[in-house]
C-alpha cells in the first residue's frame, strides 16, 4: 500500500515537554510509525523550556501568519529539529505571549486564563505550517482538546482549500476530564462560524467546548486503550459527553498505548543496583536492598516492599490510599512513594514517612532514575485509580517483575491478569470497587500470596516478564486506521 503522509500535532512531546502521559505517546508513537515507512511529521509549541540549544533547534526562514479571526493574523516563528535518535522532524511555533512562560498549561497551580487563545493559536498555526511547507497529508493527528480545533477547522475554514483536498483527521483522546471549556466569545477568535456555535457541534451551557467540537467533526477518534473506549461511553466515566460520544461510537476506536522497552528493561538499566531479567532474578533482591537504602528503610528481605510513582491527585486514587494507609501500615509491609501533586497529599504523606519512618519513605518530587529503581526494587506495585485511560507504571512494572496491584479499570483492566489462586495463572491483583475496603482488602490479598504462595508468587512474575506491550503493534492498528480515514475521504 502506498506509504501516508501523516502530520501529527501535540501540546507536549518527549523529551522536549512533558506533563503527562500524552508526552510519552507524541514521542514514541511516531517513531513506530515511521519504521513503518511513513512520512510522519510533528508539530508542538516551542515553549520556553524547550532547550534550542540542547536540541540543536534552528530557526526556519520567514514568519508563519496565523489568522486569529477577529484578532487578525498573528505572526509566529518556527523552529524545526528532529525527534532525538531519529529523523523525524520536528517544528515547533514560536511565539513569546503565549508560550514564553513558565509552564505548558499552568503556573502555581492556576491555569492560564488565555488557554483558549493559545491553543486556537496553535491549532491554526498547524494549519497554516503545513501550507508553508508544502506537505498535504492524508490524516492530521491531533491530541486531546488542545489540538481539537483542528477538526473543525479542516471542515470549515479549510474545506475548500487544495492544500488539504485529501486531508482526514483523527482525535485521540488521552484523558476524556479535560475537554477545554470556554466563553464563547472564542468563537470569534476560532472562526468556523457562528453557524457551528450549536449543541450538536461546539456549544455547551452558553460557551464553547473544544473536544467536544473536535469529537464531531474528526473522521475518526480514538482512545488508549479498548477498555476505556468503552467506559467514556457511560455516565460514570463520560465526563458529560457520554451522550455526545454514543452517538458517535461509529468511528470510535480503542488503541492500546505501547511502552518504549529500550528504556524500560531490567536488563539493560542503567539506573538501577543490579540488572536482572526472568532467566536470573537474583538481581532483584539487591535492587530491593538499594531501594530500602535510599529511602531510609530497615534492610528486610523478609517483608514485601510495595512501590508507588505517580501523580498526587484525585484520578489516581490518592483518596483512597489516604483512608487505608493506616491499614496499611499494620500489616507487614514496607511502602516507598515517588510523586508530587495536590499540595495537602504531598504534606499528608511526608507526614505519614515521619509517622512510620521504619515502614514508610517518601520522595517529593520526581525524579526518572527514581521510578526505574521502584519498578526494579519493589514487590508489588500499587495503582488505585479512579480511572485511567492507559497507564504506562503498570506495564513497566510488569516488565520488571514487579506484581501491580490495580482498580479494573480503563488500561489497567486491559493489561493486568487477575491472579489465580493456586493456579499459577495472571501477573497482578485487581479490585473492582473504588473503596478503601476494597484496596485494603486486595493489597492484604497480594501480601497474603506473597508469604504464603509463593510458588505462585513467583510464577506469576515470570508471567508479568514475559508479556510485552510495544509500539509496533499499536503502530499497525493506527496504520489501519489512518488508511480508513484515507479511503474515506478520497471516496467522498
Amino acid at each position: 500500500m502506498d506509504k501516508l503522509r501523516i502530520l501529527f500535532a501535540a501540546s507536549e512531546i518527549v523529551p522536549f515537554a512533558k506533563s503527562g502521559g500524552l508526552a510519552d505517546v507524541a514521542g514514541a508513537l511516531p517513531k513506530a510509525l515511521k519504521a513503518l515507512g511513513h512520512d510522519i511529521r510533528l508539530v508542538m509549541p516551542r515553549y520556553y523550556v524547550v532547550d534550542r540549544e540542547k536540541f540543536g533547534l534552528k530557526l526556519m526562514e520567514g514568519g508563519l501568519g496565523v489568522p486569529m479571526g477577529a484578532m487578525g493574523e498573528i505572526w509566529a516563528g518556527v523552529y524545526e529539529g528532529l525527534l532525538p535518535g531519529t529523523e523525524i522532524p520536528v517544528y515547533f511555533i514560536d511565539h513569546e505571549g503565549y508560550f514564553g512562560r513558565g509552564g505548558l498549561y499552568e503556573e502555581g497551580g492556576y491555569s492560564y486564563l488565555d488557554n483558549d487563545n493559545r491553543f486556537i493559536f496553535f491549532s491554526r498555526a498547524v494549519m497554516q505550517l503545513a501550507k508553508k511547507l508544502r506537505f498535504h497529508p492524508d490524516v492530521i493527528h491531533a491530541n486531546d482538546w488542545h489540538t481539537a480545533a483542528i477538526p473543525m477547522m479542516l471542515n470549515t475554514h479549510y474545506a475548500y482549500d487544495g492544500d488539504f483536498a485529501y486531508s482526514g483527521s483523527l482525535l485521540t483522546i488521552h484523558n476524556l476530564q479535560h475537554q477545554g471549556r470556554y466563553y464563547k466569545g472564542a468563537m470569534d477568535v476560532l472562526d468556523i462560524g457562528w453557524e457551528h456555535f450549536n449543541a450538536n457541534e461546539i456549544e455547551e451551557y452558553d460557551g464553547i467546548n473544544l473536544l467536544k467540537g473536535g469529537i464531531v467533526h474528526a473522521d475518526a477518534i480514538s482512545t488508549v486503550s479498548r477498555r476505556y473506549a468503552q467506559e467514556i461511553r457511560s455516565a460514570e466515566f463520560g465526563w458529560g459527553l457520554e451522550a455526545l460520544i454514543n452517538n458517535n461510537s461509529f468511528k470510535l476506536h480503542g488503541i492500546l498505548n505501547g511502552v518504549d522497552y529500550e528504556e524500560w528493561n531490567p536488563a539493560l538499566d542503567p539506573f538501577i543496583a543490579e540488572t536482572f531479567d526472568r532467566g536470573d532474578m537474583s538481581g532483584k533482591q539487591i535492587c530491593k536492598r538499594a531501594l530500602q537504602h535510599t529511602f531510609g528503610l530497615p534492610h528486610r528481605d523478609d517483608v514485601p516492599l510495595i512501590g508507588l510513582v505517580g501523580r498526587l491527585v484525585e484520578q489516581k486514587g490518592i483518596e483512597l490510599i489516604v483512608h487505608a494507609i493506616h491499614a496499611l501500615m499494620h500489616m507487614e509491609i514496607q511502602i516507598v512513594l515517588l510523586g508530587a501533586g495536590e499540595l495537602w497529599a504531598e504534606h499528608f504523606f511526608s507526614d505519614i514517612a515521619g509517622r512510620y519512618p521504619h515502614k514508610f519513605g517518601c520522595y517529593i518530587g520526581y525524579r526518572n532514575d527514581l521510578a526505574h529503581q521502584i519498578e526494579a526494587g519493589s514487590d508489588l506495585f500499587l495503582m488505585p485509580s479512579l480511572f485511567e485511560p492507559c497507564g504506562l507504571n503498570q506495564i513497566y512494572s510488569l516488565r520488571y517483575g514487579t506484581l501491580p496491584i490495580v482498580r479494573a479499570t480503563g488500561g489497567l483492566d486491559d493489561t493486568i491478569e487477575n491472579y489465580q489462586n493456586n493456579a499459577k495463572d495472571g501477573t497482578g491483583f485487581k479490585f473492582y470497587d473504588a473503596t478503601p475496603d476494597a484496596l485494603i482488602n486486595t493489597v492484604g490479598w497480594a501480601v497474603y500470596t506473597w508469604y504464603n504462595e509463593r510458588e505462585g508468587f513467583e510464577q506469576m512474575q515470570r508471567n508479568a516478564m514475559e508479556r510485552r506491550f510495544d509500539w509496533h503493534h499499536a503502530a499497525k492498528e493506527y496504520e489501519a486506521l489512518y488508511y480508513r480515514i484515507k479511503a474515506g475521504r478520497r471516496g467522498a
